[in-house]
């Protein structure tokens, strides 16, 4: 009998249950970004939630390897759930990275807003109390009344659809002026001019009667 033969066969994959989680929400945006660029007028309903429950999944995980008291830049948790959540290849197509971070912005909004009017609720003593992850998030812009600045947008959205969509996507998921230009697919020139009458537009509003 011969020498044993070593055993040259790769190691099984060990993958937990996270990790296999996140492989099928990837599979699962893809599969939508997909369907919303072949013109599916649902598909955009159905990544909303799957994009808020990641980004409140990123901040509890990241509140939980902080010191309390920490804070989260909540633009950089929009960049790192298009990263978690959307293929590679899918996401060259800017038209695709266009949808996801226009429905990311619209979860952050939510999700900082919520907290804003929760906080204002204590304060009243309304009794609501902001969820932890969400009382740590913040926005570079942190000294802007988000509860106002949500309803001005309510305005503008009303006013210039796409200016409010430029606001978002800036203002919420933190792309430069380029890259929410062609997110919007406008040029750099149009985005320019939208962005001045958006921030006009807004500053006006939030200034409000007497200012």
């Amino acid at each position: 009998m011969g020498p044993e033969r070593p055993n040259l066969r790769p190691p099984p994959r060990v993958t937990s249950r996270l990790q296999r989680g996140t492989l099928a929400r990837m599979s699962e945006v893809t599969r939508i970004l997909s369907a919303i660029d072949h013109g599916d007028p649902h598909a955009a309903e159905q990544l909303l939630p799957l994009v808020y429950d990641e980004l409140r999944r990123l901040a509890a995980a990241k509140m939980a390897q902080e010191k309390p008291g920490q804070t989260l830049d909540a633009t950089a948790l929009v960049h790192e759930a298009y990263v978690r959540l959307v293929d590679t290849d899918e996401g060259r197509r800017w038209r695709s990275r266009g949808h996801f971070f226009a429905t990311a912005a619209r979860a952050m909004r939510r999700i900082l807003v919520d907290k804003a009017r929760a906080k204002q609720a204590l304060k009243r003593g309304g009794g609501a109390v902001p969820q932890p992850l969400e009382a740590d998030l913040a926005i570079p812009e942190s000294g802007i009344d988000l509860v106002a600045l949500d309803e001005a947008l309510a305005r503008l959205q009303a006013e210039d659809r796409q200016a409010a969509e430029l606001v978002h996507l800036r203002f919420f998921a933190g792309l430069t002026s380029h890259d929410a230009a062609q997110s919007l697919g406008i040029s750099d020139r149009t985005a320019e001019r939208l962005w001045h009458y958006a921030r006009l537009f807004l500053f006006n509003e939030l200034q409000g009667p007497g200012a």
